[in-house]
């Protein structure tokens, strides 16, 4: 089994999947000739041809928009935005029509679109290469919001996700594009879109994490263990739908709840996270729920470090949150 680190992983993915069915089709700005901004999609143009590796012009509005046209004719499109933060101007296109088309065809339509866009910090892109925009698309209706941490979740995510009938925005978060390998198998296989994943077992605090600040909270868990403070580490994988069972589940084990996210803190998914596990596990909580998360400010380039929440903002919160 080949190492892969998340580009590679995603690009396998895509590749499977394009031979599996003649009817996935990749389009955005270059990504046939280039191969993407981060050459994610490099090579799938000379395998599978410029009608099905298609470069577009520079729109966003335009690439989502023909998307959601191909997605109706029975066509699986995936489409690549350059960076999270040049998706608004598609934004349109995906809450009013993309989201709605299944409720307002009473099922006669669908629209089975990806949309794969790089989100997050940690290159110093500044305030227009660096947002984390997931909760405007978790609040919307008819979308489904997906964001791995790692290569193998990666592939298995966007095949589920292409496969799927539903409208899938895929966040891929750029910090660890190329810095975390692993073992991913060649061939096609699925991660499915509605479960998070332990990915360290404990007792006293459950800390939940998406993409790149998995590792910041894994980090900081394994240095307050040398504290003895034991925390679970919970990957969501897929933040909508939510499998909140298994959040819920460790927090009545453990009483105590850090969320981490690279967002700012305000409406943030964070705040969804605490209320649904106050809503359920009230009763079990022997601490206040605690978020550690971005900072209500446009991103910062050269307070980057300051602004992310990484381990050593994570580690006090924990301690805390434990101590409490």
């Amino acid at each position: 089994m080949p190492e892969m680190n998340l580009v590679q992983a995603i690009n396998s993915g895509l590749r499977g999947a394009m031979r599996e069915n003649d009817d996935v089709l990749v389009l955005g700005e270059d990504v046939g000739r280039l191969g993407g901004v981060f050459r994610v999609t490099q090579g799938l143009q000379e395998e599978f041809g410029a009608d099905r590796v298609i470069d577009t012009p520079l729109s966003e509005s335009g690439i989502i928009g023909t998307a959601i046209g191909m997605a109706l004719h029975g066509m699986r499109p995936v489409s690549e935005i350059q960076f999270a933060d040049f998706i608004y101007p598609g934004f349109d296109q995906l809450v009013s029509e993309a989201a709605k088309y299944r409720y307002r065809t009473a099922g006669e339509f669908q629209v089975p679109l990806v949309v794969r866009t790089p989100y997050g910090g940690g290159i110093r892109g500044g305030q227009y290469h660096s947002q984390s925009p997931e909760a405007l698309f978790i609040h919307t209706s008819g979308l489904k919001v997906v964001c791995p941490s790692n290569p193998y979740d990666a592939k298995g995510l966007l095949i589920e996700a292409i496969r799927d009938d539903d409208p899938v925005i895929f966040f891929e978060p750029k910090r660890v594009y190329r810095a975390v390998k692993m073992e991913v198998p060649e061939e096609p296989y699925v991660v499915p879109l509605s479960e998070a994943k332990i990915v360290r077992a404990g007792e006293q605090v459950t800390c939940v994490a998406w993409g790149a600040m998995l590792y910041e909270a894994f980090s900081a868990a394994e240095e307050v263990a040398k504290q003895g403070i034991d925390v679970e580490v919970i990957d969501l994988r897929t933040l909508w739908p939510l499998d909140v069972e298994t959040i819920v589940s460790s927090v009545k084990k453990t009483g105590r709840l850090v969320v981490v996210h690279e967002a700012p803190q305000t409406c943030g998914f964070g705040g969804e996270l605490v209320a649904l596990v106050t809503e359920r596990a009230f009763l079990y909580l022997e601490a206040p729920p605690c978020r550690v998360t971005g900072w209500d400010t446009p991103f910062p380039q050269t307070h980057e470090q300051e602004y992310l929440p990484l381990a050593h903002r994570i580690i006090p919160a924990v301690i805390e949150t434990a101590r409490y």
